[in-house]
C-alpha cells in the first residue's frame, strides 16, 4: 500500500518496494551505465575520425585523377596539332586555370575554345579556406624530377601540398 508520505512521481511511475519505500536506480547502477556509455563513445569515436579521413581520401583521388585527365587531354588535342599556341611547347597548360578558362583552337570559324575543366577542384586536405583551388595544389612542370616537383613554365603534374600520411602508409604528395 502507498503511505501519503511518498512523492506522485513514485505513485504514478514507480511502483514501491516491499519496505514502503521507492523503487528506482541505485547510485552504483548509474556509474555502471554511465561507465558502458562513455568506453563506447571511446570506441566510436576513432572510428568515425578514420571514416571521415577516408571519405576526404576519395575525394583526393577523384580530385587528382579530374585535373590529370584534363591534363592529359590538353597534351593530347595539342599533339594533333588543333591548338592555336606556339610550336616548341611540350603541350602541357600554362597553369591550372587556363584548363578552365580554355584554349583557342586553330581554323575555327568564328574562333573558339576548347576547355577541359569546368572548374579546378579543391584539394581536400588542405584546410587553408584564404586560398584559390588552384593554389591548393602543388604543381609540377614538364622539366622537374617527380621525386623533387618544381613549378615551371607549364602544368604537367599537381599533387597534394599536404605533409601527412594517407591511411595506407603513403604521404599525400606521393598520390
Amino acid at each position: 500500500m502507498l503511505s501519503l508520505t511518498q512523492t506522485a512521481a513514485c505513485r504514478v511511475w514507480i511502483k514501491p518496494r516491499e519496505a514502503g519505500g521507492c523503487s528506482g536506480f541505485t547510485l552504483i547502477e548509474v556509474i555502471v551505465t554511465l561507465a558502458i556509455l562513455a568506453v563506447l563513445a571511446v570506441l566510436v569515436l576513432p572510428t568515425a575520425e578514420v571514416i571521415d579521413k577516408r571519405a576526404r581520401e576519395k575525394q583526393l583521388i577523384n580530385a587528382l585523377q579530374t585535373i590529370r585527365q584534363a591534363l592529359d587531354a590538353h597534351k593530347r588535342v595539342y599533339d594533333e596539332g588543333r591548338l592555336n599556341l606556339p610550336p616548341g611547347l611540350t603541350g602541357y597548360p600554362l597553369s591550372l586555370e587556363s584548363l578552365v578558362e580554355g584554349v583557342p583552337l586553330l581554323n575555327t570559324s568564328p574562333p573558339s575554345k576548347i576547355k577541359f575543366l569546368r572548374r579546378v577542384p579543391r584539394d581536400p586536405m588542405n584546410t587553408n579556406a584564404e586560398l584559390s583551388n588552384e593554389q591548393t595544389w602543388g604543381k609540377r612542370s614538364y622539366d622537374s624530377e617527380a621525386d623533387h616537383p618544381l613549378e615551371g613554365d607549364n602544368v604537367y603534374d599537381v599533387y597534394s601540398l599536404s605533409p601527412n600520411l594517407g591511411l595506407n602508409g603513403i604521404p599525400y604528395p606521393k598520390w
